[in-house]
């Protein structure tokens, strides 16, 4: 029989641990049935004792692995972590809050069966989220495939299949700052989508701060589009035109009808504004910059502290 991983980042979800458990105890039972299952539980160095309770649960399963990171480093650090050391013929990822149904990868294994290599869960409705926050995800997603060459699940996707190709291309590819399902979809090979309702979160509170969304919308752009940087030449084009003719105009006045050259306070307005341009041209140069440093360092992207049935 095939082997199936089930990669499941955690950080500070003990209150919630063994209502995961419960449930991926009958969800890998039913599983089991049709394919081998491994499950690896990516501690991304919480704080609440999670790492002692993921431990023991560990004892009492023969189908629990478990790591634990050095550092914080964000779901996405954390998924890649546990797909490195995925032994599966394929592999999925999901959210630890379980508002990714587990019960939905038996419909990927058939998906996967068929033929294709990642399967996206997309999200029909998200349950238990305000519609500001629905509308501002969805506008990213938007962005995305607007502004890069890749196609992304226009309601977004962070629960999904992928062949054993996919992983080892995944990993191999991550760099310093992964966008994962940017870095998926850019991957190619063949894919699919499957439609589900994420759930309301169902223990603790999000750990998806406006900061990580922010360094997340960063992240994808910035790895994936060069259009900021097209649209920086743009401004320089057209703020240099505008100059050119705003000087035309003044020689004229003052040399053909003799007005004398006026307008300190529309001076200091064009000099402001294109002093800002100026500052914000820097600001997105130095975003590609700084990446560019993060790259060339070869820092190791995640350090494992402790482990629990992971083979090096």
């Amino acid at each position: 029989m095939k082997l199936i991983s089930l990669v499941i980042p955690c950080y500070n979800e003990r209150e919630g641990l063994s209502t995961l458990l419960d449930r991926l105890d009958r969800v890998v039972m039913e599983l089991r049935k049709q394919i081998n299952v491994e499950v690896i539980l990516v501690d991304d160095h919480s704080t609440d004792g999670s790492n002692l309770a993921i431990r023991e649960l560990c004892r009492e399963r023969d189908y629990l692995r478990f790591i634990r990171l050095s550092r914080n480093s964000g779901s996405q650090v954390a998924v890649i972590a546990g797909m490195k050391y995925a032994k599966g013929d394929s592999a999925v990822f999901l959210a630890a809050d379980l508002q990714d149904p587990p019960e939905l990868i038996a419909q990927m294994i058939a998906k996967w069966n068929e033929g294709y290599d990642v399967i996206w869960a997309v999200r029909e409705r998200r349950e238990g989220v305000s519609k500001t926050s629905v509308f501002f995800s969805n506008m990213f997603y938007r962005l995305l495939n607007g502004m890069t060459e890749i196609r992304f699940p226009k309601t977004g996707a962070d629960f999904a299949l992928l062949d054993k190709k996919v992983v080892l291309g995944l990993v191999s590819s991550a760099g310093s700052k992964p966008s994962l399902g940017a870095l998926i979809s850019w991957l190619g090979f063949k894919q699919t989508e499957i439609p589900y309702v994420k759930e309301a979160r169902k223990f603790g509170k999000s750990k998806w701060t406006l900061r990580k969304k922010l360094n997340a919308f960063a992240d994808a752009f910035v790895g994936f589009s060069y259009l900021p940087m097209r649209f920086m030449s743009l401004i320089g084009f057209v703020a240099a035109a505008l100059g050119f003719i705003y000087a035309i105009v003044v020689a004229v006045l003052r040399f053909a009808v003799g007005n004398p050259i006026e307008g300190w306070a529309s001076l200091m307005v064009v000099i402001l504004i294109i002093g800002g341009l100026q500052m914000l041209m820097l600001g997105v140069l130095g975003e590609y910059l700084w990446r560019n440093l993060e790259e060339s360092r070869k820092r190791p992207l995640f350090l494992i502290e402790d482990q629990e049935g992971i083979e090096s």
